[in-house]
């Protein structure tokens, strides 16, 4: 079947189709076997690199006299990574993965005299050269910013304000009049504009991470007003709750914050979820939301404490340590984890200002350490930047921290601002002013244009959304991708226009659940979504009772199990419906058979928008409950429905003594057995042990699910998964400032086979099928509508028609045209 995004499918589905088609494994094992096939071609690294320690110093006692710095014999020079991949005279020097292929490792263990490196004095060990060996197996991973070449540049520390060039015809924004005067030094041609539609999908996709819906795509290609784009990027900043929750991406990398993970079972890692959510749709200002960082409110707290490793850890990694470097890394782009075992080797910081820093969060004294080792010398805590004040280290904890934070947000720290506005840059264009954006000690390719925003971003509150509609109505935001011939990485960047990004694995599953209408129902983030005010929450009347199956519900039996529920007539379905419910311990709750909510801790409500599960009729709302604990404790549940009807009435149905118990649990599909049965619930006797913590969030929630419209969950707010691991989403760990920017096999595998894509195009396939009776023409022009932004061409019309087939479309010839779209590069990828 001819289909439009061939390249991928000729390579990999119809090997794994026809494979599961003659029975050799089912579709989850091909994936395993290519994956185990993948693993088992490389060479296995028992060791885990460490570059900095490992191989730096190999490369610097042994290499860089002859191909460091101003050297480069036989054109080969080992300043950054890219120029040790591209090689000299005789090509790459090495092959990332394959140790045994590459030059470098030829050249190093050669018994031929007059080809051995180094040439001169004393041939590498063989721990040596087994650790190059082992570290070119395992990617030839290199420190972020680090190079071998001559850095004499030191960044300002204080704001500085540039003078703007004169504009260039009509092109008077700040950003355009930077640029336009440098494309005219270079006598270059400016890069030409985007169309409407271009436009309008690559801003949807960077301000609120979804595809623009298509009724609001036309809209904006029809309207003729001057000032429209302007007017969308505005509208797209002003929807706080799709660009939260997009941002959130962003800012969870930052601040290493997720769901799951690393140290949340044991207790060592708090998240900052709802702090970050609320600050997001407040679009607070970023220097307050910095200082909350760094000198914590108990909200705020998860980043500054960090994880609590499990066991003994390296000096390098205890939670004093970590703070250092995160506030470093976060703030002001500067690297630590070097200097934190000893001084760096990447740019001027010592031992002495991480474990300075470390020393401001630490509440004992903090001894030194060298390369895990103490060198019998306390820590003082100090600033990086004394010229802008310093730290008292006879005061507390608490007090040091809110001094730090004050300098770090200090009006005179330009590095601070000029660090954030590099990240939005980069997160808009594709590429940083400063690059990486983590190496801020290196020279910008337009200090003019990274100071202007830098101060620009200042004068306006540190406002992050006006700093980005100050991007996105540049003409250079709305100019055409940069065409990368080749990108020599010995020549210094210049800038030619944006460049085209990767979708995050967060933006790629929103939009395939939007192109298929799939979303779950439930989501991970502790969190209250959309924007809801305090005099909204007061006005919330809970009606309902904590109920069970006894008054004293406190001397529950530990793992008892029982069904709750309430039947109720509707004569005319409501215009918005919500419920919110909590069970101590855990619970699952049905509507009308459909599972809505699932719950696993008393002290976090849930709620759920129910209006589309509901009937004319007979309802019923079901909830299956259960203790926890080993020895009797307390026990209850807590129900609350609430209906807003057209004529501006409502209906609360809250959980009492009128509901039901049964010691008889529903089967998975939410249905009861008919034997089961029922007895009078009972509201328990000391319902304040729950109510004096959950109170606000049960208002809240049935605030938010009464009066809120149907919202796709994001995939932000859901924990990752095996899929998003495989597209880039990373486990945060680690802070996260860059994803990868290239595909890799097993992601081609993962887009090709994996059974969650397959299951959301099915999905998919069924709900246009289902709900739209459409023409095949009907249905292509809607599909490539909402996926590209723009309508099919002839030959994609008939590729199209050959892949859907001239009589009724299947379910399964649907799916296959849905996934050719979403594997086309133009899908994929913001241009």
């Amino acid at each position: 079947m001819r289909i439009i995004s061939r390249c991928l499918s000729n390579t990999f589905k119809p090997l794994f189709v026809r494979l599961r088609s003659i029975g050799v494994f089912p579709k989850r094992d091909a994936i395993s076997l290519w994956i185990i096939f993948v693993l088992a071609s490389r060479s296995a690294t028992a060791y885990e690199i460490d570059f900095s320690h490992d191989i730096l110093p190999i490369l610097k006692s042994q290499c860089v006299k002859c191909h460091g710095g101003d050297e480069r014999e036989g054109e080969f020079s080992l300043n950054s990574r890219d120029l040790l991949l591209r090689g000299g005279e005789h090509g790459p020097a090495i092959i990332p993965g394959d140790a045994k292929r590459s030059r470098l490792i030829e050249l190093v263990t050669t018994k031929d005299a007059s080809k051995r490196m180094p040439p001169e004095g004393e041939a590498l060990t063989a721990k040596q050269i087994e650790r190059l060996a082992e570290w070119i197996d395992s990617g030839a991973p290199w420190e972020s910013g680090f190079s071998f070449a001559k850095n004499n540049y030191e960044p300002a520390l204080r704001p500085r304000r540039p003078n703007l060039p004169d504009p260039m015809s009509a092109r008077v924004h700040p950003i355009d009049r930077i640029l336009d005067g440098d494309f005219k030094s270079r006598n270059e041609s400016l890069p030409k504009p985007i169309d409407d539609a271009a436009f309008a999908r690559r801003v949807w996709m960077d301000l609120n991470g979804l595809l623009p819906p298509t009724a609001d795509l036309e809209s904006f290609l029809l309207d003729r007003s001057p000032n429209k784009r302007k007017t969308l990027v505005r509208k797209l900043l002003d929807d706080k709750r799709n660009y939260a929750e997009h941002w959130l991406t962003f800012w969870n990398d930052l601040l290493r914050n997720d769901y799951g993970g690393t140290g949340f079972i044991t207790g060592g890692r708090k998240q900052v979820s709802q702090w970050l959510y609320r600050s997001l749709i407040e679009n607070k200002p970023y220097d307050a939301m910095a200082r909350e960082l760094i000198a914590p409110t108990e909200e705020s707290s998860g980043f500054a404490e960090g994880i609590r490793w499990r066991g003994t850890v390296s000096a390098g990694q205890t939670v004093e340590i970590q703070f250092a470097q995160s506030i470093g890394q976060s703030f002001l782009g500067i690297n630590l984890k070097c200097a934190s075992c000893h001084d760096s080797f990447i740019d001027r910081w010592k031992l002495e200002d991480a474990y300075g820093l470390a020393a401001i969060y630490s509440k004992t004294p903090l001894e030194i350490h060298r390369c895990d080792k103490p060198i019998d010398k306390q820590a003082k805590a100090a600033w990086l930047f004394p010229d802008l004040g310093n730290i008292d280290p006879g005061i507390d904890q608490p007090a040091r921290l809110k001094q730090l934070a004050g300098l770090m947000t200090h009006p005179e720290n330009g590095r601070f601002s000029r660090t954030m506005v590099n990240r939005l840059w980069h997160r808009l264009m594709g590429r940083g002013i400063v690059e990486p954006v983590d190496a801020m000690q290196t020279r910008p390719w337009n200090e003019d244009l990274l100071d202007w925003l830098a101060v620009d971003f200042a004068d306006h509150g540190f406002d992050l959304k006006h700093t980005l509609e100050q991007i996105c109505n540049s003409e250079a935001y709305q100019s055409q991708t940069e065409l990368i011939v080749s990108d020599d990485p010995t020549q210094p960047y210049k800038y030619r226009g944006p460049r085209a990004k990767r979708m995050t694995a967060e933006q790629f599953v929103d939009n395939v659940w939007q192109l298929t209408d799939y979303s779950p129902s439930e989501y991970d983030a502790p969190i209250l979504r959309g924007e809801m005010t305090g005099e909204q929450i007061s006005k919330i009347q809970l009606t309902a009772k904590w109920i069970w199956n006894r008054q004293e519900a406190e001397r529950s039996p530990a793992k008892e199990a029982i069904s709750l529920r309430k039947e109720f007539e509707l004569s005319a379905l409501p215009k918005r419906a919500g419920i919110v419910a909590t069970c101590d311990n855990s619970f699952e709750l049905f509507i009308n058979g459909k599972k809505v909510l699932v719950g696993d801790q008393w002290d976090r409500v849930r709620g759920a928008i129910i209006g589309k599960h509901l009937k004319i009729g007979k309802n019923e709302i079901l909830l299956s409950g259960k203790n926890g604990g080993d020895s009797p404790n307390p026990a209850g549940a807590f129900i609350e429905c609430k209906m807003l009807h057209d004529d501006g009435s409502d209906l609360n149905i809250g959980s009492d003594s009128s509901w039901e118990w049964s010691e008889t649990l529903p089967e998975k599909n939410g249905k009861m057995k008919a034997k089961a049965e029922w007895k009078p619930a009972v509201e328990v006797s000391k319902p304040e042990v729950w109510m004096a913590k959950v109170a606000p969030g049960l208002k809240s929630q049935l605030l938010m699910a009464s009066l809120s419209q149907e919202w796709m969950v994001r995939a932000a707010l859901s924990k990752s998964d095996a899929f998003q691991k495989v597209l880039g989403r990373p486990n945060r760990d680690q802070i996260v400032t860059s994803r990868p920017t290239a595909w890799s096999t097993l992601e081609a595998l993962d887009l090709s086979n994996a059974e969650v894509l397959d299951n959301y195009l099915t999905h998919g396939a069924k709900e246009l099928l289902n709900e739209n009776k459409l023409s095949q023409a009907e249905l292509v022009d809607r599909i490539f509508l909402k996926a590209l932004s723009r309508r099919p061409s002839k030959s994609e019309k008939e590729i199209a028609s050959e892949a859907l087939g001239k009589d009724q479309i299947s379910v399964d010839r649907l799916k296959d045209f849905l996934w050719s779209i979403v594997m086309l590069p133009e899908f994929q990828i913001v241009r």
